[in-house]
């Protein structure tokens, strides 16, 4: 049809331009009478092309036809696809298409059409737009948008119930009828699913159950042309089974036997029992019940929520000696099973359950916890308040030893015996503790008589009674002051006592004057306080400034007791307003803790000891200066026996050069000895100036000696002054080694290794090299 169509177009389309020229001519020959001109004109038929021609290229679109009458005109088309897909016949205007169209690809394509003078390339007729569109024929095949759909359903759901949906997409143009109509099959699983035109996948049975199959691959096909065989393609489609709860647990095994030490604590895990649910975790909700046996206040069964085991717990202690063995029977059950799917027939889960206890040396078990005993204070006669008491709960029986731990307050005021007896090692004082608190430990004698390492533990709690032996005593709030001209009945101030004893609801305390020979008076306020007022009025200051008032407090105790408190009240000058103007400043009392007095003691008794040290030694050094006064003129000789040594001396042999019994002789018995000729004037000197030399000399050994003599707080003169100047006579010259460092002295001092070990050390020190440093 369309074919004939296009024919028509083209037989039609010269006739019709015929007749558009004709009116044409008429119009430019009465344009020419009259000197107008009539607007042209574009002239086709509407363009239309199946797509996918199988004949020959060209394919023949259609005719652009312009009213110009020209030799010259000639048609062009202008656009994305022109002169590419789309040609024009320059003298025609048949438009032609050089390649197969698919619709799916475009639709539709606009192009511009244009006619120019060829000569010069002008245009004659302005350009107008043009469509060429088209047509669908139904080659394009039913895709899926995706190759594998997935969906889920729960278990043994309904029939028809919703799995998922699947969609496939058809190119070809759907206002055509049948184009582009898609409608789906199942080909693989329909025993299990269906699929309707809208590609949702239902269920067709009501008996799906995940446990015996929990996916299921489908495959669906969808095709176009209903009615028709139609192209077709196909997709997967995985469907999964949710799970429901819907199975009992069941016990892994008949029966479960566990071993427990009889001192398991309560609460502690005996076992575990196992079941097995085929529902998934979210769905195990096993529950434990005990079904036969007694025993199920001595232990429970709790779920892991987790794991879905049931764990054996004890309630409460077990003991051998006892039971040493406990059997019952557990059964599994789930009450959130879904009972609409519930599969009847089952065997009830129930499992044996056995608990074998086996024996531990266990520790002491108290009879009584905890202890408490009661004691009057400060009484002497009760040395025993009672005993604690444990025994061996094992079958061996062994003898009990009690030992005191811990003690609140610190310190031996209570005692434990061997045997577990209580006892008060002196009587106890309330005001110190109302009460005392140990831990008895208890432990078991073994048969070789050692202590066994394990051990229980008692609180003994000790409450001392309350006994009056504590007088009450006065509370100062504050100083108490009057003015000297206060009136009579005039309140200084209010009184009131303190007990360190324990004050029954019935106490109080009585207020009275020790004397009352004085100005002031004391009145009861029957509240446990009292008031100070003025007698009589009018104090004098001049004879008394401070006025000290005793005041007697008491008790109704049993037996009764009082204290006598001092209160030392200021007169006090004062202003009409009866304000205090002026008051003496009256001493202070300052307490000190016997700590403090320890620290005191401390320092003076170190001070005193520091200070004797001293002026022993003090007496040490004047008894000292003393015995040197005592060798007189003695001390001289012994510096002229030094002062005079100048030669370098041989060690023992030295000895000859001066006479040691002088020394010794005065050192003795302090006799002054006899003039001796010096072996040093024997020495002959060399000959040079005498004269300057023995001067200079001895006016240094003099000056020397005026320092020692006159100088009582050094020791005797030592030769060591003579190094400090020797003098130009001096054979062996200087012997001070403060020079010998920076010495030029070319003498080989080596030959002192040969002297021997005695050497040694000036063989080191003078053999070194002479540019080599010391460091001192």
């Amino acid at each position: 049809m369309n074919h004939l169509i296009l024919l028509f177009s083209l037989f039609t389309a010269p006739a019709f331009a015929a007749e558009v020229s004709q009116k044409t001519n008429q119009n430019f020959s009465s344009n020419n009478a009259s000197h107008k001109r009539l607007k042209r004109d574009w002239i086709w038929n509407q363009m239309h092309i199946k797509e996918e021609i199988d004949t020959p290229l060209p394919h023949h679109v259609g005719k652009i036809t312009s009213s110009v009458r020209n030799n010259n005109a000639k048609y062009i088309i202008e656009g994305e696809y022109a002169n590419t897909i789309f040609k024009v016949e320059e003298t025609s205007g048949d438009v032609y298409a050089f390649e197969r169209l698919d619709r799916e690809k475009k639709a539709e394509y606009e192009l511009t059409a244009l006619i120019i003078d060829r000569r010069n390339n002008q245009s004659l007729e302005p350009p107008s737009k043009f469509i060429i569109k088209v047509y669908d024929i139904n080659d394009n095949v039913p895709v899926f948008v995706q190759k594998v759909f997935n969906g889920s359903v729960p278990e043994m759901s309904p029939v028809g119930t919703s799995v998922t949906k699947v969609t496939a997409v058809d190119a070809d143009d759907p206002t055509v009828t049948g184009h582009a109509t898609v409608t789906y099959q199942v080909i693989k699983g329909d025993e299990y699913f269906t699929v309707d035109d809208s590609g949702v996948i239902s269920t067709t049975r009501a008996d799906l159950d995940r446990e015996n199959q929990s996916t299921y691959e489908i495959i669906v096909k969808a095709k176009d042309a209903p009615g028709s065989s139609g192209d077709s393609s196909t997709a997967t489609v995985i469907i999964t089974l949710t799970d429901i709860n819907d199975n009992f647990p069941v016990f892994k095994h008949s029966s479960f036997h566990f071993k427990v030490p009889e001192n398991i604590s309560v609460g502690g895990e005996v076992g575990r029992v196992k079941v097995e649910d085929v529902d998934e975790p979210q769905h195990r909700n096993t529950k434990y019940s005990f079904v036969r046996g007694d025993y199920r206040d001595t232990f429970e069964i709790v779920a892991n929520p987790f794991t879905n085991e049931g764990i054996i717990r004890p309630k409460k202690p077990l003991d051998f000696e006892k039971v040493a063995e406990y059997r019952f029977d557990i059964e599994a059950t789930d009450p959130t099973v879904d009972l609409r799917y519930f599969k009847a027939g089952g065997p009830r889960s129930i499992s044996t359950v056995t608990i074998e206890v086996t024996d531990v040396d266990e520790p002491p078990v108290f009879t009584k916890l905890p202890y408490e005993f009661k004691v009057r204070e400060n009484d002497p006669e009760i040395r025993t308040l009672g005993s604690v008491w444990a025994h061996d709960p094992d079958a061996a029986k062994r003898k009990i030893r009690f030992i005191r731990r811990r003690a609140s307050p610190n310190g031996d005021y209570i005692r434990v015996s061997d045997t577990g007896i209580i006892q008060l090692p002196k009587p106890l004082d309330r005001e110190f503790s109302s009460s005392y608190n140990i831990t008895v430990a208890a432990q078991e004698i073994l048969e070789d008589g050692r202590l066994s390492d394990r051990e229980s533990h008692a609180q003994v709690h000790v409450i001392v009674t309350d006994e009056n032996d504590n007088a009450p005593e006065l509370v100062y709030p504050e100083e108490p002051r009057v003015c000297e001209n206060a009136a009579p009945g005039k309140v200084i101030i209010r009184i009131s006592a303190t007990d360190k004893d324990e004050i029954s609801p019935g106490g109080f305390f009585r207020y009275s004057l020790a004397t009352e020979d004085s100005n002031f008076s004391l009145v009861e306020n029957y509240d446990n306080t009292a008031n100070i007022t003025v007698k009589y009025g009018q104090f004098n200051r001049e004879l008394a400034k401070i006025h000290y008032l005793p005041v007697i407090i008491s008790d109704n105790g049993d037996p009764e007791l009082s204290s006598t408190n001092t209160l030392v009240i200021s007169v006090c000058k004062c202003n009409e307003k009866g304000n205090f103007t002026f008051c003496e400043e009256r001493a202070k009392q300052v307490g000190v803790s016997i700590q403090a007095l320890v620290a005191i003691f401390i320092c003076i008794f170190t001070i005193i000891v520091f200070f004797a040290v001293i002026v022993l030694l003090i007496l040490l050094r004047k008894r000292h200066k003393k015995d040197l006064s005592g060798l007189g003129r003695n001390v001289a000789e012994i510096h002229e026996q030094l002062v005079t040594y100048d030669e370098e001396g041989g060690g023992e042999m030295d000895t000859t050069s001066y006479d040691v019994s002088v020394l010794n002789s005065v050192r003795k018995n302090g006799i002054k000895p006899e003039p001796v000729p010096s072996p040093y004037a024997q020495v002959q000197k060399p000959p040079g100036n005498l004269t300057s030399g023995a001067g200079e000399m001895e006016m240094m050994i003099e000056v020397k000696k005026d320092e020692a003599d006159n100088d009582r707080d050094l020791l005797p003169y030592d030769t060591l002054h003579i190094y400090g100047y020797e003098g130009a006579e001096s054979i062996a010259e200087s012997l001070s080694s403060l020079g010998s460092g920076s010495s030029d002295s070319d003498i080989d001092y080596d030959f002192l290794n040969d002297w021997g070990p005695r050497f040694k050390m000036l063989a080191e020190l003078y053999g070194s090299e002479p540019n080599e440093d010391f460091a001192y």
